[in-house]
């Protein structure tokens, strides 16, 4: 696993973008995995900005979103429909039949996750994949416990997922109980993750899963069974982190590996 510890949010946004702008410009039909949030919006925009300033091309991009709210249509501004369309969609050239994002509001959810994974397959795998981290270590909506094995399904949000994400709704009776998401199984089938953090709240939560054991009770700790995964994180994400010191020595030294 390689960690990247930027000395802001905005570093972090920056180089995660970069790193997006080299893969679409190195296959210009990859496909990408993305997520939701507060954390992605920084890289949104500066994808956004690369679209728009210098052209980065996204017309034979193809996307799949990570999770939706249950019971939330695609027009409600606490879907995740509407964040990326509101965040990056509209904003870029990407045809709109290119964009997958799960149904919160499917009549039959087992054949649309079924259908979902099967749609990821024809499309050739994800190419790149990038993820937030919840702060108690989880990536997408795989709660602690989930099998490190899952596929797409719908998962019973934690109590502490919904008071995290509260401050989105108007109220915390609002947020929705429950999300389809992609398994991690399904995350770990990507040829490469990015994983993005910043902030204090989510220090604990890089800590393990960066050099905790591998647990079903930190999500994010599969990453490190992946071959290709990045983790790019602000200095206050990386503040709990033991071999901090390390991780900057080899950023400091990566220019000259041979």
């Amino acid at each position: 696993m390689e960690v990247i510890v930027t000395q802001n949010a905005q570093d972090m946004s920056l180089t995660a973008a970069r790193v997006v702008a080299k893969v679409l410009n190195t296959k210009p039909n990859a496909v990408l995995g993305l997520a939701t949030g507060s954390t992605p919006l920084g890289l949104y925009q500066e994808l956004v900005r690369m679209h728009q300033d210098e052209g980065l091309d996204f017309s034979q991009v193809t996307t799949f979103n990570l999770d939706e709210y249950v019971g939330l249509t695609r027009k409600h501004p606490q879907s995740y429909h509407y964040f990326m369309y509101e965040n990056l969609f509209k904003h870029i050239n990407i045809p709109k039949q290119n964009i997958f994002i799960p149904s919160g509001t499917t009549d039959n959810y087992e054949a649309f996750c079924q259908w979902y994974e099967q749609r990821i397959v024809e499309c050739g795998g994800i190419d790149l994949q990038i993820l937030g981290i919840g702060s108690d270590g989880h990536i997408a909506f795989n709660e602690p416990s989930s099998s490190l094995g899952s596929r797409t399904r719908i998962k019973t949000l934690a109590k502490q997922t919904i008071d995290d994400n509260a401050r989105f709704f108007d109220a915390p009776e609002q947020v929705p109980i429950y999300a389809i998401t992609m398994g991690v199984g399904t995350i770990l089938e990507a040829r490469r993750l990015l994983l993005l953090a910043n902030g204090v709240n989510k220090a604990a939560a890089i800590a393990a899963t960066i050099e905790g054991p591998v647990t079903s009770m930190i999500t994010a700790s599969a990453l490190q069974l992946h071959r290709n995964a990045m983790v790019i994180v602000d200095r206050d994400a990386a503040s709990q982190l033991k071999m901090l010191d390390y991780y900057e020595w080899i950023q400091a030294k990566m220019p000259d590996a041979p």
